[in-house]
């Protein structure tokens, strides 16, 4: 199971601490890299929403079960995404299967057998480039097409990441994590495409508990509303999360509780159309 499957009762602590550790590693052996590369996905809202300091009646995130990096256009045009490749191999890293046994190159996984995938993203670099499949870059490394990554380079956020790697290393490093507002904008174009209850829920969580709430996020989104996949998200938000019987809502529900929940569905929907009431300011 990964971030696409599931309910929140599936998502344990550990497993979150044991994507925390990989990610740990990663920075240790792709330190010189790390400027041109973020962390999207799953893991974002327990990095840039204080875990030990939630707002009153905030929940913990329920954590995540892959590791998700978004490269930079720069890492394609120098082509740098070979060095990357070869010390992920070196570490111990290669193709993860999928369910039919074929390998997945645009999903590695530690090859000890610990359960986490890395899923690599990038932008779009091209107009041959279509969001959601797959751009292959070397014979056995490949990255998601990520409508929007690109801005997420823009607005991010150094998190300093302290603890264990995956072989039991202490160690601290910087890792740059994408912010808020791009978070929200990915958030919602990858719910319309396909629809998961977890990216509905992580994109709630974000909206609910970043900082004050919808009045930050708005904040953060307003240095993107001019373009136009900023423009997309916030119409899909308005269409998928904008009344309490509306999918998005609807589905947080579903991953929250594994089934309808009026007072879950009414407080998405208030929280996403505030966010959208500020936003249209």
């Amino acid at each position: 199971m990964n971030d696409i499957t599931g309910r929140a009762e599936d998502f344990s602590p550990e497993f979150s601490e044991l994507v925390h550790s990989t990610a740990l590693y990663v920075c240790t052996i792709l330190g010189d890299f790390m400027s041109e590369l973020v962390v999207a996905g799953g893991l974002v809202p327990s990095l840039i929403v204080p875990q030990e300091s939630l707002p009153k009646g905030a929940d913990r995130h329920v954590g995540t079960r892959d590791l998700d990096i978004g490269f930079s256009v720069a890492i394609l045009n120098e082509a740098r995404y070979h060095e990357i490749a070869e010390r992920l191999r070196a570490s111990g890293f290669g193709p993860d299967r999928n369910p039919k046994g074929n390998e997945t190159f645009q999903r590695w996984k530690e090859r000890e057998g610990l359960g986490v995938t890395i899923d690599f993203l990038i932008p779009i670099t091209s107009d041959a480039d279509v969001g959601g499949t797959v751009k292959n870059l070397e014979p056995d490394f490949a990255a998601f097409i990520v409508p929007g990554l690109e801005i997420a380079f823009r607005e991010r956020v150094l998190i300093p990441l302290t603890g264990k790697t995956i072989y039991g290393e202490d160690t601290t490093r910087d890792i740059w994590v994408c912010g808020p507002g791009v978070f929200v904008i990915l958030k919602a174009l990858a719910f319309r495409l396909r629809g998961f209850p977890k990216d509905a829920y992580d994109l709630f969580y974000i909206v609910r508990n970043y900082g004050s709430g919808p009045k930050d996020v708005a904040k953060a989104l307003a240095p993107h509303l001019e373009l136009p996949v900023a423009r997309q998200a916030l119409q899909y938000l308005g269409e998928d999360f904008a009344q309490p019987n509306s999918i998005g809502p609807v589905r947080v529900a579903l991953f929250m509780e594994g089934r309808r929940n009026e007072v879950i569905e009414v407080e998405v929907a208030g929280f996403v159309g505030e966010l959208l009431r500020l936003c249209r300011k």
